[in-house]
């Protein structure tokens, strides 16, 4: 019986959702809790891969169990109960065989949270990154526009990488502010090693007047990374949902 599930946890204190041969991992703790509730051993396989203090709002995943007694609609109530407060899984039920949470996923979006208070506020410090000063949101909004569509975003790929092609497509790139908050929405049909992190990251610039269009068109261009792209912390991250439609 195949399960699907919906997992929202803090990444903080984890070494990322996969399994690593050092660090707990998000990947590992579902396991173990699988494990306690059916007795069986099993592999959880997600949409796909968050880095250390990444979180997840809305991680997709799948888990296979044989003899299990619970009900597929009630999985989720049962794992909360041996699950730890920063993992919890938000609903849960009966997949088909042939669904799988990584290969199958359409869309995922991310947000990126950043916050331009007066001072910092712990509070927000797992969640969102300070910024000095206000970011020139027009600039944004303008070279934002290039990013869109089917392109090869080798500059946005971090050393690290293991992907056989660097070519993506970004649907949507949304900045929502809120007081003191701007958040960058970014959704596409999958992404780089930290791809979304170092794009904000390069946006963020532009918002400083630290870069602008022309930069960006080299950039993809060319494919080469520049020192105007900087890879931005992982604790503002989050994984909001997947589309499998």
């Amino acid at each position: 019986m195949r399960i699907k599930i919906t997992v929202s946890y803090d990444g903080t204190n984890y070494c990322g959702w996969q399994v690593q041969p050092s660090g707990v991992s998000v990947q590992s703790v579902l396991a173990d809790a699988i494990e306690k509730l059916t007795g069986e051993r099993t592999t959880v396989t997600g949409s796909g891969r968050t880095d250390a203090g990444v979180h997840a709002k809305g991680q997709v995943a799948h888990f296979d169990v044989e003899n299990s007694t619970i009900p597929p609609e009630n999985f989720y109530k049962a794992l909360n109960t041996v699950l730890p407060f920063d993992i919890k899984v938000l609903d849960s039920e009966r997949a088909q065989d042939s669904f799988h949470a990584c290969r199958g996923a359409k869309k995922k979006t991310y947000c990126y949270t950043l916050y331009n208070g007066q001072v910092d506020m712990p509070l927000y410090d797992r969640y969102a990154v300070k910024i000095e000063k206000p970011l020139d949101l027009t600039a944004i909004e303008k070279v934002k526009k290039e990013f869109i569509g089917e392109h090869d975003f080798k500059c946005f790929n971090a050393s690290g990488g293991g992907a056989k092609t660097t070519v993506r497509t970004i649907y949507d790139i949304k900045v929502v502010t809120s007081g003191d908050f701007v958040k960058f929405y970014v959704t596409g049909n999958g992404f780089l090693y930290k791809m979304v992190r170092s794009l904000v990251g390069f946006l963020v610039a532009v918002g400083e007047n630290k870069a602008n269009e022309k930069d960006a068109l080299e950039m993809l261009s060319k494919g080469t990374r520049t020192n105007k792209v900087k890879t931005l912390s992982a604790r503002g991250l989050c994984l909001e949902s997947v589309v499998y439609e």
